[in-house]
């Protein structure tokens, strides 16, 4: 069995929620990412439970502080067992170097290495929000200059659109993971996000791992949900 190549979005408000969806679901068809909302709501024990299940669990907390404080975090993150962990890259090039290192040490006393990636531009936002907060460039660009540093600070990949996926795949090569959130199957709406893509899209445009959240969590069976999507992409259950 390949790798899963989904990952499901937990955005649920409470630990039983959230359980009660991943009890339908298995580990060999999807990783797990655990954001800030459950995160806070149920803590890291919660993280423990789904890693000793079996499951990839991807930390999606987006730290963004000074170096040391962001690589403590880190070291904390990959202590507990997590195969994914993410820091924005708009932190700029000392904190993710410190983010890289403390992955590197704490990781030596953990079974495993987990994936340090950067968010690049949020897939909620458009060159009108950039604008307002100071960037002004295209999502596309400013998605490229930071996922140009993420690399050159020798992080594993980035978190981008799946729009913007192709650039930088190109610029960054087959080395770096990309993780895109925004992916809606052709029958889903847009929620929240405003740069989104199919699965089958995201994957001809180059990303490695799809995080979908409500397509498949909203879903009266969520299994099937997941199994329709893994389909279509050409991976069976």
């Amino acid at each position: 069995m390949p790798e899963p190549r989904i990952i499901v979005a937990l955005d649920f408000a409470d630990a039983g929620e959230a359980m009660a969806l991943v009890e339908r679901l298995e580990p060999r068809n999807c990783a797990l990412k655990v954001g800030k909302e459950l995160f806070i709501a149920a803590g890291p024990e919660f993280v423990r439970r789904l890693v000793e299940r079996g499951f990839r669990v991807f930390l999606d907390l987006k730290f963004h502080d000074i170096p040391n404080t962001v690589a403590g975090a880190c070291a904390a993150a990959t202590r507990l067992g997590v195969w994914m962990l993410n820091v924005h890259a708009a932190g700029g090039r000392a904190m993710l170097r410190a983010a890289r290192e403390a992955v590197d040490r704490a990781s030596a006393r953990t079974p495993v290495k987990p994936l340090l990636v950067a968010v690049t531009v949020l897939t909620s936002l458009e060159a009108r929000d950039l604008e307002e907060i100071g960037f002004a460039t295209e999502p596309d660009r400013l998605a490229l200059r930071l996922a140009r540093l993420a690399s050159d600070c020798g992080l594993d990949g980035v978190v981008c659109s799946a729009v913007e996926a192709p650039t930088l795949r190109k610029a960054l090569g087959g080395r770096s993971k990309l993780v895109t959130p925004g992916i809606r199957p052709p029958e889903a709406g847009m929620d929240d996000q405003a740069r989104i893509a199919t699965p089958a899209a995201a994957i001809a445009n180059g990303a490695d791992y799809l995080v979908i959240g409500r397509p498949i969590t909203r879903d009266p069976d969520p299994r099937a949900a997941l199994d329709r999507i893994n389909a279509g992409l050409g991976v069976t259950s």
